[in-house]
C-alpha cells in the first residue's frame, strides 16, 4: 500500500471538496480548481476527510494512488493557504517592473524580456536601492506558480563563478574558483 496515497486529507474550516464523473473540485477563500483523475481511483469525502483508494496492487494503480493523494492534497492547501514563490535576481543592472499582469525583466541581454502571466497569479516586483531585485508570486495553484517560476529563471539561471542570474530568495548557488593567477 502507497504510504502517501493511503493517508487521509483533513479539510480545513471554509472549504468544500466535491467528486463527479471523475473530476475533483476544491473550492475555498483563494479560489477554485480542478483536477481530472483515472476512473480506476476513487475519491471519497466524508466527515471531514479526503480519502483516495485504488482497485488492484498493479503497477499504475500503485503509482497513481499517491500521485493523486499529493495533487488534491495540494488543491485544497492552496484554495486554504495559498503558495508564494520569490524569486531574485542576482546581478548589476538587473532590474524588474510590472504593469498588471505583465512581467518586464532586463537581465543583461540586449532587449527586455516581456513576459504576460496568467490571471491565477498574483505578481508584485520590489526594487530597493542597495538590494536584489525581487519577484513575489502568489497563487492557489502550485503546479502553475511552479512553472512559472521555472520560466522566468530559465531566461537567465544562475551562473557557478559569479552567482549571477535568477534565483529563488534563499537558494544557494554552488560556486566554482576561477581561472588560476598563472603557472608556477
Amino acid at each position: 500500500m502507497s504510504r502517501i496515497g493511503k493517508l487521509p486529507i483533513s479539510i480545513p474550516a471554509g472549504v468544500t471538496v466535491t467528486v463527479q464523473d471523475s473530476v475533483v473540485s476544491v473550492k475555498g477563500p483563494k479560489g477554485t480548481l480542478n483536477q481530472k483523475i483515472n476512473p480506476n481511483i476513487s475519491v471519497v469525502v466524508e466527515d471531514g476527510h479526503v480519502v483516495v483508494n485504488r482497485p488492484d496492487d498493479e503497477k499504475e494503480s500503485r503509482s497513481q494512488h499517491g500521485l493523486y493523494r499529493a495533487l488534491i492534497h495540494n488543491m485544497i492547501v492552496g484554495v486554504s493557504e495559498g503558495y508564494k514563490k520569490v524569486l531574485e535576481l542576482v546581478g548589476v543592472g538587473y532590474r524588474v517592473s510590472n504593469q498588471g499582469q505583465v512581467l518586464e525583466l532586463a537581465l543583461g541581454y540586449t532587449h527586455n524580456i516581456f513576459l504576460a502571466l496568467p490571471s491565477e497569479i498574483k505578481v508584485e516586483t520590489k526594487s530597493e536601492r542597495n538590494q536584489n531585485p525581487i519577484i513575489i508570486l502568489e497563487s492557489a495553484d502550485k503546479q502553475l506558480i511552479g512553472q512559472v517560476c521555472a520560466k522566468i529563471r530559465s531566461f537567465r539561471e544562475p551562473e557557478p563563478y559569479k552567482g549571477k542570474g535568477v534565483r529563488f530568495q534563499g537558494e544557494a548557488v554552488r560556486r566554482k574558483a576561477g581561472k588560476s593567477a598563472g603557472k608556477k
